[in-house]
């Protein structure tokens, strides 16, 4: 799985849910933590990378499709969605997979679509209101 996510040389490239914009992905380490980089445009996010896992297991011992409900850092997410898990200070990290300060959001929006690719999770791809659910 590490290796299919590709390299600052050589980025998985990937799109959001609604299949209307393109990102990339890649792994690196900083500050001796493996992370996920993600970059959209010219803005570059960061993810811990052990969320891959961790999301994983959540929506497996959830059981179900789980809505998405991707929000900027700044604006609340709807309650029950992989947003609100992503930032929760219930999930294993104890609150933001998102290690950029201004940047920690997003997070329904932009790792749900690297699992799918990863063969871990089925994600819709709706308009607005998508879902995912662990394989």
């Amino acid at each position: 799985m590490e290796n299919t996510i590709g390299t600052k040389e050589s980025p998985m490239a990937l799109k959001t849910p609604p299949l209307s914009s393109d990102y990339t992905m890649h792994k690196d380490v900083k500050d001796g933590k493996e992370i996920l980089i993600c970059t959209v445009g010219k803005t570059v996010l960061h993810y811990d990378f052990r969320c891959l896992a961790d999301l994983h297991n959540m929506l497996k011992a959830h059981g179900d499709w789980m809505e998405l409900g991707s929000a900027d850092e700044q604006k609340p997410a709807k309650e029950g969605t992989v947003e609100v898990w992503g930032r929760s200070e219930t999930n294993p990290v104890g609150g933001w997979y998102g290690l950029k300060k201004g940047l920690r959001g997003r997070f329904g929006m932009y790792i749900p679509p690297l699992m799918e690719a990863l063969g871990l999770a089925e994600v819709t791809h709706e308009a607005k209101g998508n879902k995912m659910r662990a394989i």
